[in-house]
């Protein structure tokens, strides 16, 4: 079918483009207008050939709906991610993440799109008040990133319940791999480890994370959100295990074969009220409707590290990235 994806560009967005175009689908894919006119990760896409990549800003309602237009079904990932910004300028993740999605959503049903599958975030859940976390977990943002995605998850779910709209709200827990900024944990320690620094610079050390590998992470957007029994409801990705940051720390030192001496950087440490303390999934509905994680933690270090490795211009070890 033809499929929208919004965010391609972007690390997820870029891993879902390119499996939806391997199962056969014609893909569109909108990625953020800028000077350059770089498509992000798709400049370097072995099919950007056979995807139909569309400019634009998610932001603004014009684009994104000649960008929806006679699609069949769209993928939206276009959004502001990083939770440290968040504390910076609230506005704009109102602006991009909620309005964003809306104008996704009104563009949907103004062109009778047939499905629409939004991405959500585990951060909506905050910290996990039961282990594992199922869809049912209050919702209890702590951060502006992580309240604008739950407006934009709301909004999703109103659009289907007031206008019949088909839409499915897939909620990965945190995704790591290739491509991935050095805003994120796993980036964050390795870049540093490769650089040789003496020391690396983290916050706190104690939270813990259900990581998932992109590749999964993507083939479940696929997979769950492409299901019919996902329409109207949110579903988990997740692997159902945990691990804290300290642990993740340690691993991916064992994996460069180096030794993680981490000092303590009070500009990486969340505001008290706003740390995540735990993240731990139940993904029983989207293993019901097919899906399993394949990569193990430990493989999927080993291939993200690689690719760090492989790409150490791209990462800035001598400044925290917001």
């Amino acid at each position: 079918m033809k499929i929208l994806v919004t965010g391609a560009g972007g690390f997820i967005g870029s891993h879902l483009a390119e499996h939806l175009t391997e199962l056969g689908h014609d893909v569109r894919a909108f990625v953020r207008y800028n000077s350059s006119s770089s498509w992000g990760w798709l400049d370097k896409c072995a099919y950007k050939n056979q995807i139909e990549i569309i400019s634009g800003d998610i932001r603004d309602m014009d684009s994104v709906s000649r960008a929806v237009q006679g699609t069949a079904c769209v993928f939206h990932l276009a959004a502001l991610i990083g939770i440290p910004y968040s504390y910076v300028s609230p506005l704009a993740y109102i602006k991009t993440n909620a309005e964003g999605t809306y104008n996704v959503l009104e563009s949907a049903r103004a062109h009778s799109a047939g499905r629409v599958v939004c991405a959500s975030t585990s951060e909506v859940y905050g910290t996990a008040q039961y282990v594992p976390m199922d869809e049912a977990h209050p919702i209890n943002p702590q951060s502006p990133y992580a309240a604008t995605k739950s407006a934009a998850d709301y909004m999703a779910l109103a659009y289907h319940k007031s206008f019949g709209l088909p839409v499915s709200v897939v909620r990965p827990f945190n995704t790591y791999g290739p491509r991935q900024s050095a805003r994120a944990i796993i980036p964050t320690i390795a870049s540093q480890l490769i650089a040789g620094k003496g020391e690396i610079a983290l916050g706190s050390l104690t939270p813990t994370r259900d990581m998932n590998f992109v590749t999964d992470t993507a083939r479940g957007f696929a997979e769950v959100g492409l299901h019919d029994k996902s329409i109207g409801r949110v579903t988990n990705l997740g692997t159902g295990s945990d691990i804290s940051i300290g642990e993740l720390a340690a691993m991916i030192a064992g994996a460069l074969g180096v030794k993680a001496n981490i000092v303590r950087d009070e500009a990486r440490v969340r505001p008290s009220g706003s740390e995540v303390e735990r993240l731990c999934s139940n993904a029983g509905a989207a293993n019901e409707m097919g899906w399993h994680p394949l990569i193990s933690l430990r493989e999927g270090i080993e291939k993200t590290v690689a690719w760090i490795r492989g790409n150490a211009d791209l990462f800035r070890t001598d400044r925290y990235a917001v």
